[in-house]
C-alpha cells in the first residue's frame, strides 16, 4: 500500500518544479510582450517573432545549428551504434581497454577541454573551421551518449532470435538489420534524438570549432545576451521549446503506439 506524500515532499516537489519551469514559463509569456523591454509588461503582442524572421543573422545561425544537428547526430548514431555492438558482443579483443576508455572519455571530460583539444588537432591538420569542424566536433561528443543509450539496450537483447535467423539461413548482415536493429530500434532513435539535441544546446564545443559563416544559434544568442535580452531572444527561445516539445510528445506517442501494438500481437498470440 503507498504511503500518502507528506507536506514536506509536496513542498519540495512543488518548489523544485518552479525552480526548473518557471523561469522557462516566464520566458514564454515575455516573448508576447509588447514592450521592447522585457521586464515590463507593455500588452500582449506577436510583433517580436515578427522581427525575428525579418533578422536574417539569428535565422541563418538557426538553419546552420539544424544542418549541424541533423547531420551530426545522424552520422553519431551510427557510429555510436556500431561501438554499443563491440562492446556487448566483442567482449574480448587486443585493445578493448583503450577503445572503451575512448568511446565513454567524453562523457566525462570538461566540455572546454574537449573544445580546445579538437581545436588544436583542426589546427594540426590545417582544416578552415566552418561548418565541418563543428559537425566533427558534435560527432565527437554525442557519439558516446548514443552508445550508452543503445549498449544498454543490447545488454537485454534475446541472442536466440538471432541465432534462429542464422540458422533459418540468413547472413549475419541481414540478420542485423531484419532481426537485431527493429528490437533496438527506439534505443536507436533514443539515441538520435539525444544526440541532436545536444548539438542544439552545445555552445562551448561549438565556440571553438566554428569559424566565419558557421555561427550555431547559442553562440547568437550569447553574443546578443552579452549586450542585453532581447525580446526577440525570448521568441527564438520559445520557438525552440515549441520545436524540442513537439519532438518529445511524437516520440513519445509513436512508442506508446508500438507498445500497444506489439500488446495486441501477444493478445492474438
Amino acid at each position: 500500500m503507498n504511503k500518502p506524500w507528506s507536506w514536506f515532499n509536496v513542498t519540495s516537489v512543488v518548489f523544485g518544479f518552479a525552480f526548473l519551469y518557471l523561469p522557462i514559463l516566464l520566458l514564454i509569456v515575455y516573448s508576447f510582450n509588447e514592450s521592447k523591454l522585457v521586464t515590463v509588461w507593455g500588452g500582449f503582442s506577436t510583433k517580436w517573432y515578427g522581427e525575428l524572421f525579418r533578422n536574417e543573422a539569428l535565422l541563418n545561425a538557426a538553419y546552420v545549428t539544424l544542418r549541424v544537428a541533423l547531420v551530426s547526430a545522424t552520422v553519431a548514431t551510427v557510429l555510436g551504434t556500431l561501438a554499443a555492438i563491440v562492446l556487448v558482443r566483442h567482449t574480448r579483443f587486443r585493445g578493448r581497454l583503450l577503445f572503451t576508455g575512448m568511446v565513454y572519455a567524453p562523457l566525462v571530460m570538461p566540455e572546454v577541454i574537449t573544445g580546445l583539444s579538437l581545436l588544436l588537432l583542426f589546427v594540426a591538420l590545417n582544416l578552415d573551421r566552418g561548418f565541418l569542424t563543428v559537425t566533427l566536433a558534435h560527432i565527437t561528443f554525442t557519439m558516446c551518449f548514443v552508445a550508452v543509450v543503445v549498449q544498454s539496450r543490447l545488454l537485454s537483447f534475446d541472442m536466440s532470435l538471432e541465432e534462429a535467423a542464422q540458422d533459418l539461413g540468413c547472413p549475419p548482415v541481414k540478420t542485423f538489420f531484419a532481426v537485431t536493429l527493429p528490437v533496438i530500434l527506439p534505443a536507436v532513435i533514443s539515441g538520435w534524438m539525444l544526440a541532436f539535441t545536444l548539438s542544439l544546446d552545445d555552445l562551448v564545443i561549438a565556440s571553438f570549432t566554428s569559424g566565419p559563416g558557421a555561427t550555431t544559434l547559442p553562440m547568437k544568442i550569447y553574443s546578443q545576451v552579452r549586450l542585453g535580452v532581447t525580446p526577440e531572444i525570448n521568441a527564438v527561445c520559445t520557438l525552440l521549446i515549441a520545436f524540442v516539445t513537439t519532438g518529445v510528445i511524437i516520440a513519445t506517442l509513436v512508442n506508446k503506439r508500438r507498445l500497444v501494438a506489439e500488446a495486441r500481437l501477444e493478445k492474438q498470440g
